[in-house]
């Protein structure tokens, strides 16, 4: 599908890396980028978004090279996206939706299944809520009596009755992961989370740590669902590692939301592995982004190792690095070439065996983090 993008640069964080991660996610999705046309202004266009000028310039590239499709790297409202569509005669997705779209197409398990359905209904709901208001406002009117309001109240039905069974579907699937965690927890096996920013590496070093064969792409979103896997450390003995679905800046709230069960991981690990691309200019950006995620989640109080993958990219060589208390703080690795695996295992047998304080893993500041760069 020929696309644009489209972004818009308010003066806020790194516009050129949020951009080229946007052409990232519209090729996940499917799309093949053509053009990308990009502005400032202090803030949005209360119709439009971008100003008339800007969207004429938008419908001008659509038309030359025969558009099918045009992305914006922001959240718009129902009437945005309505009125654009308008303007350039074509379909217009904004951030949400096309995150959510690759969500949908990433989804393999019945878990992840559901929690994907429930967030595109959560945002389809807001969008058919707020796209007919103009009908409830005109309280029927000629050629609007009746069933432009019935209809609506239909749809808000039937979205309401499908959102309240996939809730009960997603209850019931947290009430057994409680389950196996409890007799996780009863067997005393200590429980290890992979999280990161998407495309860091996750899935790559579960699979070098695990000898598991999860997909794993260089792409964002290749995970969605969650895969546990012992792990024998030795001397250390066993623990279970998981690789959780990746964060991304502005991740849709919708998506927090329904993917909670799938977090419930993370929130109840004793240890975080922190996978970041140590190859990626905007690693600092990303690690911040990961933590903002962690916090809304509930679990920026677990320890936390940060493990800078892709060292063969960054040419970085294998290292361990300890904070002030001589607790590692920082492990370099390439999970794709195996270097500093080992010393990863170590780390994680030093924290299983040495229980030291939360304190000396935990997350680190964003300007202690810069100072170590």
């Amino acid at each position: 599908m020929r696309a644009a993008l489209v972004g818009v640069d308010f003066g806020k964080g790194d516009f050129a890396a949020s951009l080229e991660e946007l052409s990232l996610l519209a090729k996940s999705a499917g799309a093949v980028p053509l053009v990308t046309i990009t502005g400032k202004r202090s803030s949005p266009d209360a119709a439009l978004f971008v100003g008339s000028g800007k969207a004429q310039e938008i419908a001008d590239a659509v038309f030359d090279d025969e558009l099918e499709i045009v992305i914006f790297n922001h959240a718009l409202s129902p009437a945005q996206q309505r009125n654009l569509e308008r303007v350039l005669k074509v379909r217009v997705l904004d951030r949400t939706s096309l995150i959510l779209d690759i969500f949908a197409q990433r989804a393999k398990s019945h878990e992840g299944k559901v929690q994907v359905e429930l967030a595109q209904l959560q945002h389809l709901a807001t969008r058919l809520i707020r796209g007919w208001t103009h009908l409830e406002r005109q309280k029927g009117g000629i050629g609007l009596r009746g069933p432009g309001e019935t209809q609506l109240e239909t749809d808000r039905r039937l979205l309401g009755d499908r959102v309240k069974a996939l809730r009960a579907r997603l209850d019931k699937l947290h009430r057994q992961h409680a389950t196996q965690r409890r007799a996780r927890g009863r067997s005393a096996t200590i429980s290890i989370s992979l999280v990161g920013y998407t495309n860091a590496g996750k899935s790559t070093l579960f699979n070098a740590l695990a000898k598991a064969g999860v997909y794993a792409a260089d792409q964002l979103f290749a995970t969605l669902d969650t895969t546990s896997r012992r792990v024998y450390l030795g001397e250390a003995g066993s623990v279970v590692i998981s690789d959780t679905v990746g964060f991304i800046r502005e991740l849709p709230h919708q998506l927090v939301a329904a993917f909670r069960a799938t977090l419930e991981e993370t929130i109840h690990a004793d240890l975080l592995l922190h996978v970041v691309d140590a190859a990626s200019p905007a690693r600092m950006e990303q690690i911040e982004q990961v933590n903002l995620v962690l916090k809304e989640i509930g679990a920026d109080h677990i320890p936390q190792i940060l493990v800078w993958n892709k060292i063969d990219a960054a040419e970085l060589e294998p290292a361990v690095e300890r904070d002030e208390y001589d607790k590692i703080q920082r492990v370099f690795v390439s999970a794709q070439k195996g270097l500093g695996l080992d010393l990863l295992r170590q780390a994680i047998a030093e924290f299983v065996t040495g229980n030291p304080p939360a304190a000396a893993y935990s997350a680190p500041a964003a300007e202690n983090t810069q100072q170590q760069v």
